[in-house]
Order: C-alpha cells, then structure tokens, then sequence
C-alpha cells in the first residue's frame, strides 16, 4: 500500500516535496521530525488512529482538528466522569455528567440507542408526537398539484396544519441529544451507537465521535415547501450536525438511512416519495476545525452540508476548516460534500455511484439529473487531493465527481475516474462556466442585475494547502483508496479498550 508523509519544511514547497524525485529521500526525514512511524498500519489508512487500537484518551492525529488546541474530547476525564450507557435516558444522564456537562467526560455506548425511547423504554412513533395527524390528509390542503396551502381547502386542513407542528416540536425535544464541550462518545461494538436520534453538537468545543453506527432520524412530520424550487420536501433532523462548535473529530463511524430509505416512504407530489431525511452530517453556523475520518456514509441523499446559505458571511466566512480523510461515501446522490465558505481538505475519499441503484440511483448533472459527489458553492476553497471515484450505470460519466454551485476555486491533485487520472479542475471549471452564462443570460433577459459570483473567473488557486497547516500521509494509488475504504472504514475494525 503506497503512501507518502507531507509536512512543510524550510526551504522547499509541498508540492515540490509531492512530486520532487527526492521525495523518498526526504520523506524518512519529515516522518521522524513528524514523530510517527515510517508505516502506518493498514488499517490505520491515512488518518493514523493508534496502532489498530481506539482509546478514550486519543487525540486527533491530523485535519483541520489537530490545528490550534487540538481535539481529544474527554480525554483526562476521572473515573466518576467514565460512562457505560445503553438507554437514551442514561445517555443524557452521562452528558449532563454530575451537573458539569462541560467537564471532560468519556461516554461508551453499549448496544443501541433508539431516540424514540421513553424513560419507561417504550418507542414512540408518529401517533404518540401527534395524535390524528394524517400525511394524506396534510398534502392535500395543498391542492392537486402541489402549489398552495388554504386552511379552506378542506375542513381539517387548519388541523392538519397544527398537529404537524406539534408533533415535530414534540419529536425534536424527544430525539435531540446534544453533545457539550469536552465530551467523547465511543460504541463498544461493530453496531453500538444511535437510531433515530438527532445528534446535536452545539456551540460547543473539542468533541470526539468514534466507533459508532448511526441510522438517520425518520422524520413524520417533514414539511413540503411549494416555493423550494419546483417544491420540495424539508425534514428537520439530521442524523448528526454541529452549530458554532469547533474541534470535532468524528472517525471511524457509519451513517445511513438504514432501515428506512425514503423509496419507502408516502408517495407525495408527482407520484414521488416524501423526503423524510434530512442531512448525515451537517456542519453549519461558523463551525470549525474539523476532521472527519476513516468513516462510512452511504444510502442516503442530502449526505453533507458546510455552511447553510450563501448570505451567511458574518458567521461562516474564514470558518469551516474541514478535513475529510480516508472516507467511503457509497450511493449519497448529492452533497459528498456540498461546501460553502470553507477552506475543505478532501483526501483519499473513495466515492462510489450507480446510475441504476435500486433505491439511491445518482443521476449526474451531465445526464439530465442532480447528482454529485463534491459541491463547490458559494467562496468555497475546496482543495481535493488523489480521490478515487467508481461511477457505473448506463449513461455514467465524469461530471458526477464535481459540480459547481457558484464556487469558483477548485482545486483537485491526483485523483481518478473509474481506476484513470481524471481532469477534476477541468470538471468544476465546465461546470462554474456553464453556471455563470446562465446566471449572466438570465440577468439579461430580465433586466435584473446578476450575481456577484457571476463576474468571478474561475481559478485553481484555492489560496491555502493543508501542508502548511498540518502533517498527513496520502495513498497514491486508486487501488490503496479503494482497499482503505472497503476494509478499513467504519465501526468495528479497531478494537476499543477502555
């Protein structure tokens, strides 16, 4: 398994260092100036994690969340603040931790825990949030199509409007869980983690998430907006998200719609299924320094979002510092991730799609569809590096790895397409391009003033290189990515000791 250390070092640049031909030469230098061993482990892939070994002490060996302070969640914690926990009810107990939810605390979760589960161990369900509340009945007070709500339309239409509202505020109080400051979460087990709940990580600071596996919250009560593009369906719950939080590492886990996709779900407008998901791991609101590593996400469609609009400025801008390494992100259909704002390492990911998938089929913007691996939104500085993306199906092609949603720096070194060296840049470029002559034409044609971005010229110079903030090693073939993300990513392939 081919790798090689980056670090900076005086007198030459990284890339220099990537690509010199005396890299071998230099790299023994920098991996013991680095203090880590000249061969990781296999299964420590390019995030090293401890020899194979999670313990609740580690700390983030690299990413944006090593940066600064560093990220090692409770680590230090006394024995009193050492959790096991197997219920919602003693989860909550353990995070409120003796009235100091602050102080570092370790929570091991044994087995899983069901959000919709009552003190009394009892698992809600649409019925118990919101008693006569009807899904049917809900949509249509929109009328036929779709368009517009009228509390007239039908007698219990008002009804339907507020029940909706109630069960989803009373389901958020029931699954929201809400991780503070100084907290790591551990699954004991290959399946130990969460289903159903709605993982909070709110202005809160150095918080670890390893060896767990989260199925995605089933919204009931997800809301369909008429004016959201051609109407769309919104659910409330992530499966995990952070607001103002900074120096999380979440590593080692598996996140997916699990039981529950939304092929499965009530038809709703144009003969459709409802979307009752929402994000896997939405980072949002100035979060920052954050690595996300050596983890699965896979069936599901809006997988990850930084930074929640583009009129965001005063709280995401110069924030969003996020690592992904040595994930495999598996029929996502769009947002691997979608990023704004943010200064976004993307290394060694391995990206897999199909046309034809049964329930999560990716449709490339280049077929007539939605889909993508990596969105390049709004002052986005993305800088991808040796990426391996599989996309099969009739039909499928290239554009799929990028797509651009007014982000106009992209920069992308080593990664491929189906097993080949593929042109990234000159994908996320095509697509800006053909973004802004539509943007341009459709000022045009109305007289409106187009958009700022608009009259940006699309560049490869992302302004930053992850080796100037942090040391890594990278795999450099597609084979090394593809090895690393089938055998190595996800709960259950380190042993945890405690």
């Amino acid at each position: 398994m081919t790798s090689e250390k980056r670090t900076r070092i005086h007198g030459s640049s990284p890339r220099d260092f990537r690509r010199g031909a005396g890299a071998a030469a230099s790299a023994a230098i920098l991996v013991l100036t680095a203090g880590l061993a000249v061969a990781a482990p296999a299964s420590a892939g390019p995030a090293p994690t401890g020899g194979g070994v999670i313990r609740a002490d580690d700390a983030a060996p690299t990413g944006w969340a090593a940066v600064g302070s560093g990220t090692n969640g409770g680590a230090g914690a006394p024995a009193e603040n050492r959790y096991e926990v197997n219920t919602l009810a003693g989860l909550k107990a353990a995070l409120a931790n003796h009235g100091e939810p602050k102080a570092p605390k370790i929570v091991y979760i044994n087995g899983t825990i069901d959000g919709n589960q009552t003190p009394d161990g009892r698992i809600m369900g649409e019925q118990d949030y919101a008693p006569g509340y009807d899904i049917n009945k809900y949509m249509s007070c929109f009328g036929p199509e779709g368009k517009t709500w009228s509390d007239q339309t039908f007698e219990y239409c008002k009804k339907q409007r507020q029940l909706r509202q109630t069960g989803s505020n009373n389901m958020k109080r029931q699954i929201e869980v809400s991780l503070p400051s100084n907290t790591t979460v551990i699954g004991l087990g290959a399946d130990s983690g969460f289903i159903g709940a709605n993982i909070v990580i709110l202005s809160a600071t150095n918080v670890v998430m390893r060896n767990l596996s989260v199925e995605a919250p089933v919204d009931f009560f997800t809301s369909w907006s008429p004016d959201d593009g051609d109407g769309a369906w919104n659910a409330r719950f992530d499966a995990v998200s952070s607001v103002t939080s900074d120096h999380l590492w979440i590593d080692h886990v598996r996140l997916t719609d699990g039981r529950f996709p939304d092929s499965e779900a009530p038809i709703g407008f144009g003969g459709k299924p409802a979307n009752r998901h929402d994000g896997l791991l939405d980072l949002k609101d100035g979060t920052d320094y954050v690595t996300v590593s050596n983890s699965k996400l896979y069936n599901h469609d809006k997988t990850m979002l930084l930074g929640s609009g583009d009129e965001h400025v005063q709280k995401d801008a110069g924030k969003l510092k996020v690592s992904y390494i040595g994930n495999h992100f598996e029929n996502i259909q769009q947002r691997g991730p979608r990023v704004r704002f943010g200064q976004v390492h993307v290394l060694n990911n391995y990206f897999v799609g199909s046309t034809d998938h049964a329930q999560y089929p990716m449709i490339s913007e280049g077929q007539g569809g939605t889909s993508y691996f990596l969105g390049a939104g709004y002052d986005s500085r993305i800088f991808s590096e040796r990426n391996a993306f599989d996309y099969t199906g009739p039909g499928a092609e290239e554009s799929v790895m990028v797509s651009s949603y007014n982000g106009h720096r992209f920069h992308d070194e080593g990664s491929w397409f189906n097993g080949a060296e593929s042109d990234l840049e000159a994908v996320a470029k095509s697509s800006f391009e053909q973004n802004r002559a539509e943007a341009l034409a459709e000022g045009e044609l109305s007289g409106t003033p187009a958009p700022d971005w608009s009259a940006w010229e699309f560049t490869t110079d992302v302004g930053w290189d992850p080796a100037d903030a942090y040391s890594y090693k990278a795999f450099t073939t597609p084979q090394a990515v593809r090895n690393h993300a089938l055998q190595f990513t996800g709960p259950g392939v380190l042993a945890v000791k405690q």
